[in-house]
């Protein structure tokens, strides 16, 4: 994404409302090579509740909020792909079968660990699921689906997956459904990346259950990284109690306060695509003003029981733009470190979720 256009002197002022409340994704989705429909093909939408399948004909049609969304379609068998939508289009989705002989060589590969579950479960869970007090009430249903690669030379760890990873939170009252194209642990510099497509479901049970989930998921929200795009969104990050910081230029260890998150310098607003764009040139702190930070992250992180606030630092490859619902892209180009780096699947919420006023 360019971020030349976050710096012009004239800049849209955004509208305080979307123009539209909701919109329509239609189409059809079919096999490359013959153009036949594919039945019963998967499209959702990536870390939401919002999902449906093809009829007989490949034909689909999912009605959204207004924001954006990464429509995700799949088949069994097929590769997965992945449109981006933020209004109403028809689309046609032509899927390509998998090359099964690669996906053979992968399961075969002499880097696999046979008792991998037993050896990394505990481990891949830590980095994938969380350490947090959400993640101790979450599980992996199937764990038999993943497969565990160590490479010695490289100091990695690397775990594919031969079908989707089923996940039960039961601290926020999700299902989750995992498409984990892989997750890769660096040993060397502690790092680690996994990539995926999630569709949550809500969990059925009682009123006690049902009014736990609904504080759990508040609480959750209170702190999170869509609740500050959201922010960002409405132009109410200080009001909602959030402190913007930029790495000094000179001193490394040293962030300085933002007087003003919408300084042209690194904000943009436009009326025609209804998104914000962000882009900072060096490191950004980010810091909640209105809650203490959990026991259980000062312990993990080595920090003192003063300290006051949860703080996330982010590193910027580019400019991100975001939309009404709080998603935003390109989010490879968003790193996280500090606070928001402990919270992993336990503790995200999907992009439909709306906390009650």
């Amino acid at each position: 994404m360019s971020v030349k256009k976050l710096i012009l002197p004239c800049l849209f002022v955004l509208f305080a409302t979307s123009l539209q409340a909701q919109f329509t994704i239609s189409g059809l989705v079919l096999d490359s090579a013959t153009r036949e429909p594919l039945s019963p093909a998967s499209v959702f939408c990536q870390n939401t509740t919002l999902g449906t399948t093809t009829n007989k004909q490949g034909e689909f049609a999912i009605h959204l909020k207004s924001g954006g969304y990464d429509l995700i379609f799949s088949f069994t068998g097929y590769q997965t792909q992945t449109v981006r939508v933020s209004e109403d289009k028809r689309v046609e989705i032509l899927l390509v079968k998998e090359d099964k002989s690669m996906g053979e060589v992968i399961i075969k590969s002499s880097n696999e660990v046979p008792d991998g579950w037993q050896k990394y479960g505990d481990f891949f869970l830590e980095h994938f699921i969380g350490s947090t007090p959400n993640a101790a009430k979450t599980s992996i249903v199937n764990p038999d689906v993943l497969k565990f690669y160590y490479y010695k030379k490289s100091n990695k760890l690397k775990v594919l997956a031969t079908d989707a990873v089923q996940i039960s939170n039961q601290a926020l009252g999700y299902n989750m459904r995992y498409q984990l194209d892989s997750f890769v642990y660096y040993y060397g510099t502690d790092i680690n990346l996994y990539r995926g497509y999630c569709l949550f479901s809500e969990m059925e049970g009682n009123d006690t259950l049902q009014a736990g989930w609904k504080q759990a998921r508040a609480k959750t929200y209170e702190t999170s990284k869509l609740r500050f795009m959201r922010s960002y969104y409405d132009s109410t990050v200080t009001e909602d109690g959030w402190e913007i910081g930029l790495l000094n230029e000179t001193n490394n260890k040293k962030f300085d306060k933002l007087a003003d998150p919408y300084d042209t310098t690194y904000y943009g607003a436009m009326d025609s695509t209804l998104q914000v764009e962000i882009w900072f040139p060096r490191k950004i702190s980010v810091t909640y003003l209105k809650t203490r930070p959990e026991p259980e992250y000062l312990r993990k992180m080595n920090l003192p029981k003063t300290a006051p606030f949860p703080i996330s630092y982010i590193d910027m490859k580019d400019g991100i733009a975001i939309t009404e619902n709080g998603y935003y892209y390109d989010q490879k180009d968003w790193v996280n470190q500090g606070y928001w780096s402990w919270k992993n699947l336990a503790d995200i919420l999907p992009y439909d979720f709306l906390p009650e006023r």
